[in-house]
């Protein structure tokens, strides 16, 4: 058991001493996990941040040197490499088995308005699939079509860890062997007083606490052994996603072609930014080397800069979905301080020494928070390839009725992209009639159309999955 004078040795230099104003109202186990909490603490990292809290950088400069990202374009006479033979490049790394894919799951369902981990929100227009069932379909139906094992990594957060790995238990990992499906979870960063830099309790014997970004990954891969699993299995790629995009298509042969062929360390999706100030992150090339500027980090005179064409200059926008040499995190995992923290001033509820509880209105913390794509400027051969956001991208993140990124507008992109694989095919699907392809019965457009009989014709809700006749 450690003792309160340890710890006032430890806090009092760091100015942290208040973190035990409650130390003799808990109990022997709540004391105990206090000071684990404690432990795990960085001081000098804490306040070396919040003292470098106003460094921020200097975006206009940095625009006025940022071009267009070396890029795979839709309009496919612009491109070094065609698309067939990014296909063929892909298909040959997946069936020697050597490609994984991680899913991105830290998010809660809140903004939904589901008090649940966001990946098992029921999203399926027809089916009634979950999120996590969506992807897992897709990816074991992958698997299959090329005869060969795709390992899924799952990164949780705290919140979400344990109801998502006992989802997937109770429902037998979707298919997913359980050797073939890691569930890890990502760290930690404390929020702190934006005036004072002093660690925040969210309860008299809880540090307040959020997860450390998206850019959390790259440790929590290596704590978990999830990164020394992947290079044990042979692993050269890992194709990364995000839990809220049931339109992504998992370990896409083209996409993983076009890195390969490019030589690329790590390849990133992009849509053409449909207005200058989307919520987007933006990528841009700055002297060689490819980054991302957020999208409130973007002055607003760069944004709607414009090219002669009409087009804009700053068109890439990321949809966070990557392509990662595993040689490359290995090393970037190594590296000190390969990912920058990002620093945002948030409102978090907390509790004063005093014992009185703070519900605040206005910011009045700063967390800090690591993003994924931080990565690419340290990447060789690093690639943008854009895709169609109709096919490729329909964001879950706001609760039904909003203006967009509703659970109604996800499901109208999942019924339009099936109901277009359908009448490709031949087939008739009334007006305003719900269709969804299960990936086990088909992945694409190609196979839908080696399934059906043409003349066929669809006046009901339709669900077509692995045993369905059509």
């Amino acid at each position: 058991m450690v003792s309160r004078d340890s710890l006032e040795a430890l806090l009092a230099p760091q100015g942290q001493q208040h973190l035990l104003a409650f130390w003799e109202q808990l109990d022997a186990e709540g004391q105990s996990a206090l000071a684990a909490q404690i432990a795990q603490l960085d001081f000098a990292l804490i306040a070396r941040l919040y003292a470098q809290r106003d460094q921020l950088g200097d975006f206009r400069q940095l625009v006025e040197r940022a071009g267009p990202p070396p890029a795979v374009r839709l309009d496919v006479s612009r491109n070094r490499f065609a698309p067939h033979e990014a296909r063929r490049r892909g298909r040959q790394a997946l069936e020697a088995g050597q490609v994984g894919a991680i899913l991105v799951a830290g998010g809660q369902g809140t903004r939904l308005g589901f008090p649940q981990p966001k990946g098992m929100y029921p999203i399926g227009p027809v089916s009634g699939r979950t999120l996590f069932e969506v992807h897992a379909d897709k990816l074991v139906a992958t698997a299959a079509r090329y005869g060969v094992r795709i390992p899924l990594y799952v990164m949780t957060s705290p919140a979400t860890h344990e109801p998502t790995v006992e989802f997937f238990a109770r429902h037998g990992r979707f298919g997913l062997l359980e050797e073939d499906l890691r569930i890890f979870c990502q760290g930690t960063m404390p929020a702190v007083d934006a005036a004072s830099g002093r660690v925040l309790l969210a309860a008299p014997g809880r540090l307040a606490t959020s997860p450390n970004g998206h850019g959390g990954m790259l440790a929590a891969l290596v704590a978990s052994g999830a990164l020394e699993d992947a290079r044990r299995r042979g692993l050269r790629q890992l194709f990364y996603f995000q839990v809220d995009n049931p339109l992504v298509e998992i370990c896409s042969a083209e996409f993983l072609g076009y890195h390969l062929l490019a030589g690329s360390e790590m390849t990133s999706q992009v849509i053409a930014k449909r207005h200058p100030l989307d919520r987007l992150g933006n990528v841009v090339e700055v002297d060689g080397r490819l980054m991302v500027i957020e999208y409130s980090d973007l002055p607003e005179e760069a944004a709607r800069r414009r090219n002669p064409d009409g087009s804009l200059a700053i068109w890439a926008g990321s949809i966070a979905v990557h392509v990662f040499e595993v040689e490359f995190l290995r090393r970037m995992a190594a590296a000190a301080e390969s990912l920058p923290f990002h620093l945002a001033h948030k409102k978090v509820a907390c509790v004063e020494a005093g014992g009185r509880r703070i519900e605040p209105t206005e910011a009045n913390a700063i967390q800090f928070e690591r993003f994924i794509f931080d990565l690419l400027p340290s990447a060789q051969q690093a690639l943008v390839v854009e895709v169609d956001p109709a096919a490729a991208f329909a964001p879950l993140k706001n609760a039904p009725g909003a203006k967009e990124d509703t659970p109604e507008s996800v499901q109208a992109q999942m019924v339009a992209q099936h109901r277009q694989w359908l009448v490709a095919a031949g087939v008739a699907v009334d007006h305003d009639t719900p269709v969804e392809i299960s990936p086990h019965w088909a992945l694409d457009a190609a196979e839908v159309a080696r399934k059906v009989r043409p003349g066929t014709r669809l006046t009901q809700p339709t669900y077509l999955k692995a045993s369905s006749l059509l």
